[in-house]
């Protein structure tokens, strides 16, 4: 479909579109007016990762395009937990951690969105505010009706816990209904029309509009987005080494620049496209680098996800630290750091030490696979000693660099 839109137009190039339930629709209204549009993010951690940095991305485009971006923190959600995805239940955090959680995650939507008080400017709202206010007895009259036990089987969330055989508490099978209730809360609150999301969140979309349209009468529009994985199969976000956060305080600088350096040259041009304001005609000249020369396109890659994520400043210091560590092989002051006693201390203590590895079992099975080195040199021997007194780097495989500093 050719769209008329800005921001169809937008998502569409860029790769974003998966599932559209009124294309034509939503381009009509995207035409001629400003479409408040919604994502909504549960807080159950201090930070957000990368696997969630492409919704944050779509809102982002929704605010370029002229259109105003809904931030909806999930305050309520969060204490029931949302089974799409899930192989077992969350466990519950206090009111008190799930508010410092989203003091915590505002910072991340500081860098990407405009927050303000006009036509365009993005809000954040938490649906604690409506949800807690819920009586059950109240909840089950009003939208209850609106719900079959048939059809809530039927969606992916549930269907695949279910055959699974894990199980899926009542409280998580209630998630989807309230989801459907914020689609509804925030049209009547915030003249709200589109609702965004991963392709996980289809049914529980496509519930609040139905629920929207039953209830108030009024025509809403649901966006996902593909499935994201990157070009060797695996989950978008994950590392041997953990989730790549978005918050400085949950990931340094050099480690969040590092994962995109060492994107796959096969998704380099896509996560230009999802992650990156450059222009397509400059993702397309990069994409199309030959051989080795796509390193480049890497670089640049790190380089400005980096900057919208973390800031110009921390994507430049990254950049520093990785040549002065793999060309010039220095010490890049960025890299992770680890005490190094006078008295020194063991390769296999010093690999536990600076989190390369989890345990001194599976630092030994590095080093007798060869990935273990100290100043660029293979350490074979798992009692290898290292000295102190001198400055050290450490690594772990090719790509993870450490300091070993005396102290």
């Amino acid at each position: 479909m050719t769209y008329t839109s800005s921001l169809l137009r937008l998502l569409d190039e860029r790769g974003y579109i998966h599932q559209l339930t009124d294309p034509a629709g939503l381009d009509q209204l995207a035409a001629t007016q400003i479409v408040p549009g919604y994502i909504g993010f549960d807080a159950t951690a201090p930070s957000l990762h990368v696997g969630s940095l492409v919704q944050i991305m779509m809102l982002r485009r929704l605010q370029q395009t002229g259109h105003k971006p809904i931030v909806v923190m999930g305050g309520g959600t969060t204490k029931i937990g949302d089974p799409s995805g899930k192989d077992e239940s969350r466990k519950m955090l206090t009111p008190e951690g799930i508010a410092a959680n989203i003091a915590s995650i505002h910072t991340i939507f500081e860098r990407f969105l405009s927050f303000g008080d006009g036509p365009t400017d993005a809000i954040m709202v938490d649906n604690d505010e409506w949800l807690s206010q819920l009586g059950y007895i109240d909840l089950l009259r009003t939208v209850g009706p609106h719900f079959t036990i048939n059809r809530m089987l039927t969606f992916d969330s549930v269907k695949l816990r279910l055959e699974r055989e894990q199980p899926l508490s009542f409280i998580e099978f209630n998630y989807m209904i309230l989801q459907a209730y914020d689609f509804r809360e925030l049209a009547l609150r915030h003249g709200c029309r589109l609702q965004m999301g991963g392709s996980d969140q289809w049914g529980n979309i496509v519930n609040g509009i139905e629920l929207t349209r039953r209830m108030e009468g009024r025509e809403m529009f649901g966006l996902t987005t593909p499935l994201l994985t990157t070009a060797d199969g695996a989950k978008m976000g994950k590392t041997a080494a953990g989730a790549v956060w978005l918050n400085d305080e949950a990931l340094p600088a050099y480690d969040f620049w590092q994962y995109w350096r060492n994107a796959d040259d096969r998704d380099v041009g896509r996560f230009l496209r999802l992650f990156t304001d450059l222009p397509l005609d400059e993702i397309a000249r990069l994409e199309a680098l030959p051989g080795s020369e796509i390193n480049a396109a890497k670089v640049v890659l790190a380089n400005e996800v980096t900057k919208l994520c973390r800031g110009a400043e921390a994507a430049a210091a990254a950049e520093a630290t990785a040549a002065a560590t793999f060309a010039g092989g220095g010490l890049g002051q960025d890299l992770p750091v680890l005490d190094l006693p006078a008295e020194g201390l063991t390769i296999v203590d010093a690999l536990v030490g600076i989190g390369f590895a989890a345990s001194r079992g599976e630092a030994k099975r590095l080093i007798a696979g060869g990935g273990a080195k100290v100043d660029g040199e293979a350490v074979a021997d798992e009692a290898f000693h290292i000295a102190g007194g001198a400055e050290r780097r450490i690594s772990s495989g090719k790509k993870k660099h450490g300091i070993l500093r005396p102290n």
